[in-house]
Order: C-alpha cells, then sequence, then structure tokens
C-alpha cells in the first residue's frame, strides 16, 4: 500500500444509529484518517454530520445498497480515487419482523440484500485497498446466536454477517485486516421505528446506548477482538446459546410471543 495514498475510512449505514456514532467518533478519534467517506440514501442526515463534525472532511455517498447500480459506482470511484482505506465500517441493515407468512415476499428479500449481499458486496470491493493495519467492522446482531420465531429473516441474516465475518477474518490473516463482527442487543435508535418493529418489554429493558455501542466496537476492532459484544445481557445471551439445546431456546423465544402475533388459520383443500 502507497504511503502517499489517502487514507480513508469507509461507513455504510452512516445517516444514523450504530453506523453514525462510529463515523462521527472517528471523526473525533482518527485525526490520521484524510477523509471518511460516509454511505447512506439521506442526503440532508449525512450532510448533518458533515456539520456536526467541521472539523473533518466527509466525503458524501449519497447512494442506496438495495440498488446494485450502487456498486458499480462505488467500484469506479475506489478505482479512479485507489485510497489506502484504514477502516470499513458495514453498518447499513434493514429489519422487519413478524410471522414469515404475513410478510411481504418483496421486505423479506430486501432484508437479505441489504444485510447480506450489500455487506458482502461492499467488502469485497474494498478489499483491494486495505492492507496491513487495517480493520473491518461488519455490525451482525444479538439476533446471530439464536433464531428467532417473529424475527426469523432478520436474524438468519444476521447470522450470515457473523459466519462471514468470522471465515473471512481468517482469510485476511496472512495480510493482517483484522475483521470484527459487531453484536449488539437492542440499540436505542431508529431502526425499530423504521422497520415497523415493536420490542417486548424485556427487550425494551434492555435498550443499548448507540455511542457506547460503537465505542466498544472501536476499541474492540482496536484490539484486534473477532466478536464485539456489548453488555451483560448480550453475553448471557451468546452462553446460554452454546449451553443449551437450540430447539428449547427457539421454543421458548415462541412462548414468550404474544399469542396477537401467532398465526391460526384454516386451510381448506
Amino acid at each position: 500500500m502507497g504511503r502517499n495514498r489517502k487514507k480513508i475510512a469507509l461507513v455504510t449505514g452512516a445517516s444514523s444509529g450504530i453506523g453514525r456514532c462510529l463515523a462521527r467518533q472517528m471523526a473525533e478519534n482518527y485525526p490520521e484518517l484524510h477523509e471518511i467517506w460516509v454511505l447512506a440514501r439521506r442526503k440532508e442526515e449525512l450532510e448533518a454530520l458533515q456539520t456536526e463534525c467541521p472539523e473533518t472532511q466527509f466525503r458524501l455517498l449519497v447512494m442506496d445498497l438495495a440498488d446494485k447500480e450502487t456498486f458499480t459506482e462505488l467500484a469506479g470511484l475506489l478505482g479512479a480515487e485507489r485510497p489506502h482505506i484504514c477502516l470499513l465500517v458495514n453498518g447499513a441493515g434493514l429489519g422487519h419482523n413478524g410471522p414469515t407468512a404475513r410478510l411481504e415476499t418483496s421486505g423479506l428479500c430486501d432484508m437479505i440484500d441489504v444485510n447480506c449481499r450489500a455487506l458482502i458486496a461492499v467488502t469485497r470491493l474494498c478489499l483491494p485497498y486495505m492492507g496491513r493495519g487495517s480493520r473491518i467492522l461488519q455490525l451482525a446482531s444479538g439476533s446471530a446466536f439464536l433464531p428467532q420465531p417473529g424475527f426469523a429473516v432478520y436474524a438468519a441474516s444476521k447470522s450470515c454477517v457473523l459466519s462471514f465475518s468470522q471465515a473471512l477474518r481468517e482469510e485476511l490473516r496472512p495480510r493482517g485486516i483484522v475483521v470484527t463482527a459487531v453484536c449488539p442487543g437492542p440499540v436505542d435508535t431508529d431502526f425499530f421505528r423504521a422497520g415497523g418493529i415493536t420490542l417486548s418489554p424485556l427487550k425494551r429493558f434492555f435498550l443499548a446506548d448507540p455511542e457506547k455501542v460503537a465505542k466498544k466496537a472501536l476499541a474492540d476492532a482496536r484490539k484486534g477482538k473477532a466478536l464485539s459484544v456489548y453488555g451483560l445481557s448480550m453475553k448471557m445471551v451468546r452462553i446460554v446459546a452454546k449451553v443449551f439445546p437450540e430447539g428449547w431456546l427457539v421454543r421458548f423465544h415462541v412462548n414468550q410471543q404474544d399469542s396477537s402475533e401467532k398465526i391460526v388459520e384454516n386451510v381448506h383443500c
């Protein structure tokens, strides 16, 4: 990696939530970066981020990760600039909850497109521009530890992120690039409202501060950790998921669901 290349960080999902917090914290704590490229659909939110951090040079990439043309555009930009990507944060995510049979097929596929396909595509596009000491933060979720009826496709997509991150970490070890999967529990952001997701009282009790989740994620990435799990509750969930039979835990989760969320239907043949 050439010494004269521009040092950058690239953050997807930078308009809100943990992605925005990570972009802001990098602006405050990584003075060696020449630019931070922030990618999201909402231009006004990216402009507001620039206003909040006037001393930092942001490159605003108004793109939709659900659109395949975005990857062509990003590939062209990276090829033209050839930056040294010190930090890559795949923070974009999409979630809808409810029984699978009640959700629209398009919404289910959108979750896979944004949470899995886009994350993998952006990672692959950035790898040629990363070198020894670079860090990749993949925003997974505590949902990755266990299947979740009522949140089935989202949890499955985050399991994909976790598995991909763990395998990629080993692939990139010889190059000195560290991959950290970030697996928080519910975080107090607009994510749930945007997805029309209703949290149970128990999950609302454990809502985490996104700034604290982001701070721990960056610290764990600097330490070279494979996993960043914020909060005692999620650490316990991870342990429980390893100790107890998965079938028991899935049925327990179903029993905690509001009966109004269950589907009861008569099929006439």
